[in-house]
């Protein structure tokens, strides 16, 4: 960002611009609506100095109205277009509709609107856009990248960084994709102003942003940070046993809190799970994920805006920019990783009206789920080194399902690695895949440490909030470094009114039948991974019917707030290998009661298994026991280590099942010598390629049909 530079000289006086921006305020807003101190600022050094600012600022104190007025000012100067960059499509079409009120010219550029990406280029040429909002995935996109970025940038009259906190990896919502901005900065011309905007940045988060805004030695950014004080909120813990009683709570208090609101959950089962039983408790309310279909999501968002719905029951999916001034409550099942990302979601709430309550119901299993999400932090070095020298060996684009078969890393996880090499200069993204650049690169294995140790203390950080005796709020503007922070007088440590934790018995009644339902779906596998040659297994395309398993079932997933806590103590690493207690067998029997199959099963195949052998084989012959089916015995494997040491993706897990798995001839024969489909039962799946190969083999041995049966399921 360049410093000062002299005024054109048709640039209206400070006085005149002023006023030419409260008129503008008055149309983005209403006619009462006046500029704070902070805004002028901002918008000054934007229009008259065309430099870079940070506006570190709480949720609903006006920031969007800063780069819709300074829009405006500089469009009426001659400059180009607005160029946001923004991550969530709600926050999108929410800033859209704020602009249109404005008069201004709003579009997007997103993954849910391919088909308006030509005719929205040909509107920008022509001059009839003035605001473009971009999704940060679209600036690593090969043809926005190189075809449509350079003109953009060189046009802009402003470039804005929604929820800048997402450019830091110190940041608790850190998005590789975010990183690519910085490049886009670096290739801005001088005079192009940039503002950048956040309502959660601790002191550290904001002096990274701020350096990664600077282009010069010369240069400096202005940075205007305000207190993060939120008058309407009241906060508040109940902390109870279990989540029976959670839901108890829930179900008991709903209708009582005021006007809509939103319920998080850490995990997308859980959303799913509490809205269901919201709903048979008679309240109105839909589940919100990233999972839930675009249509449903959008349509979600306008039945809470409306109040058309009590709640939403979501994951973080629902969070930056999410805009409804009226929210009247914020609720957390289960506790955030970070008292940041929790004052960020709690922000939602109060933005327009008095008072907005805010409940944390903090869960047992909380630790766990932070634990799982911790797993998937930037990879050791080793896999790093490998990802490059597969690339730098090719000589051609790799695709992100053939570099799966070289390097042992999930989808997800693969592609937000290449994300982070790509903007350190060593991969790039082109036609076709990734490709090595030749630049030497450095694993930074101490700035990784340190990211990791910081995210453990904002865990700890996280259980002191639920436990402290001081206020709430100022704990948490402390964790945010905002020096203004003092007791708010509103919470409920600060005024001793705390929730009631008794709980009706009909509501907590009806929330453990609800939690003890068993049975989740299991669908099989219908296509091979691509590039499975390269690994020497002729498996490709589709999975032939007669091949393949039918629709499964789960006891439950492991992240369900119901069956998935005592599974997971089960399941876990360290727990005995013996026969799982009658409640969970009970829980197995009811799901095959409940099962809609076409044909009923006739015999029972065990799994194979190095750590669980004897669960599993009991678990078997007790359902071929109670079901009267025939015990046809087990699966083994060509090797005593069995499928080896755990893969994480689809190809190499493929690979490595395929070779170790086998049936034995004494097994098929008594496969071949029942009429119907049978039972394979297993301790829990998680990619599926196991319960694939298997019904593979049986399939092809004679079996009619092959129902795989898990206690758990990860997904």
């Amino acid at each position: 960002m360049a410093t000062s530079v002299p005024p054109d000289s048709a640039l209206s006086t400070s006085a005149e611009l002023r006023e030419d921006a409260e008129r503008h305020l008055r149309a983005l807003a209403d006619e009462s609506a006046r500029l704070r101190d902070d805004q002028w600022t901002a918008i000054h050094a934007l229009v008259a100095e065309h430099r870079r600012a940070l506006v570190v600022q709480r949720t609903g104190w006006g920031k969007s109205a800063v780069y819709f007025v300074a829009t405006a000012l500089r469009r009426a100067q001659g400059a180009g277009p607005t160029v946001i960059i923004s991550p969530l499509l709600a926050l999108m079409r929410n800033q859209i509709a704020a602009a249109e009120r404005a008069g201004i010219r709003a579009r997007t550029i997103n993954s849910a609107n391919l088909t308006d990406w030509e005719r929205t280029y040909a509107d920008i040429a022509g001059g009839a856009v003035d605001v473009l909002l971009v999704s940060p995935e679209r600036l690593n996109n090969p043809d926005f990248r190189d075809r449509v970025l350079p003109e953009l940038a060189a046009g802009a009259g402003l470039v804005v960084i929604d929820e800048a906190h997402c450019v830091s990896d110190w940041g608790h919502d850190f998005r590789p994709d975010y990183r690519r901005i910085r490049t886009l900065l670096q290739e801005l011309p001088a005079a192009v102003p940039v503002l950048a905007t956040t309502a959660t940045a601790n002191e550290r988060v904001t002096r990274d942003v701020a350096e990664q805004l600077e282009i010069g030695d010369d240069s400096s950014t202005l940075v205007l940070r305000g207190p993060l004080d939120r008058e309407s909120l009241h906060l508040g813990v109940v902390d109870l046993p279990d989540s029976a009683a959670r839901w108890s709570w829930l179900a008991q208090n709903l209708a009582s809190l005021p006007g809509s609101g939103i319920i998080y959950t850490l995990t997308v089962a859980a959303a799913t799970e509490t809205a269901a039983f919201l709903e048979s408790r008679g309240f109105s309310v839909a589940s919100y994920s990233g999972q839930t279909d675009p249509e449903d999501r959008q349509r979600a968002e306008d039945d809470l805006l409306h109040n058309r719905v009590k709640a939403l029951v979501a994951t973080s999916a629902l969070g930056m920019g999410f805009d409804k001034p009226d929210l009247g409550f914020v609720l957390h099942l289960g506790a955030p990783q970070s008292p940041i990302s929790y004052y960020q979601q709690v922000g939602r709430a109060g933005r327009g009206v008095d008072r907005a309550e805010v409940v944390l119901l903090p869960g047992r299993e909380d630790r766990e789920i932070w634990a799982y999400f911790a797993r998937l932090a930037f990879p050791p070095e080793d896999t790093v080194r490998r990802t490059l020298d597969v690339l730098s060996a090719a000589g051609e684009p790799v695709s992100l399902p053939r570099l799966e078969t070289r390097v042992d890393l999930g989808r997800s996880r693969l592609e937000q690695m290449l994300k982070v090499l790509d903007v350190d200069g060593a991969v790039r993204r082109v036609r076709g895949g990734w490709t090595a650049t030749g630049v030497p690169w450095h694993y930074d294995a101490e700035r990784y440490a340190a990211v990791a140790a910081a995210r453990e203390r904002e865990q700890r950080a996280m259980l002191d909030y639920i436990a402290t005796d001081r206020c709430r709020m100022e704990f948490l503007r402390s964790q945010l470094d905002d020096p203004g922070a003092a007791p708010c007088g509103r919470c409920d440590r600060c005024t001793g009114r705390t929730w009631s934790t008794d709980i009706d018995p009909a509501h907590r009644d009806a929330a453990a039948q609800h939690l003890d339902r068993p049975g989740t779906a299991i669908s099989p596998r219908k296509q091979w991974p691509t590039g499975m040659a390269d690994l020497g297994i002729t498996a490709s395309g589709n999975i032939r019917p007669a091949s393949r398993a039918e629709e499964g079932r789960a006891l439950a997933r492991l992240t369900d707030v119901g069956w998935g806590t005592p599974l997971r103590a089960l399941l876990a690493d360290d727990a005995p290998d013996s026969p799982v207690s009658d409640r969970v067998f009970q829980g197995v029997v009811e799901v095959l009661a409940a099962w809609p199959w076409e044909r009923r099963p006739v015999g029972v195949v065990a799994m194979p298994s190095r750590t669980r052998p004897v669960m599993i084989a009991d678990l078997a012959e007790r359902l071929a026991r109670v079901g009267r089916l025939a015990p046809v015995g087990a699966l083994s494997y060509t090797r005593p280590e069995g499928p080896g040491v755990r893969r994480h993706n689809s190809a190499q897990r493929l690979e490595s099942v395929w070779r170790a798995l086998d049936l034995d001839e004494p097994v098929a024969s008594r496969l071949r010598e029942l009429d119907g489909p049978v039972l394979l039962v297993d301790d829990h799946t998680d990619t599926g390629w196991t319960l694939a190969v298997a019904a593979r083999l049986l399939r092809e041995a004679g079996a009619s049909g092959v129902l795989p049966l898990v206690l758990a399921s990860r997904g």
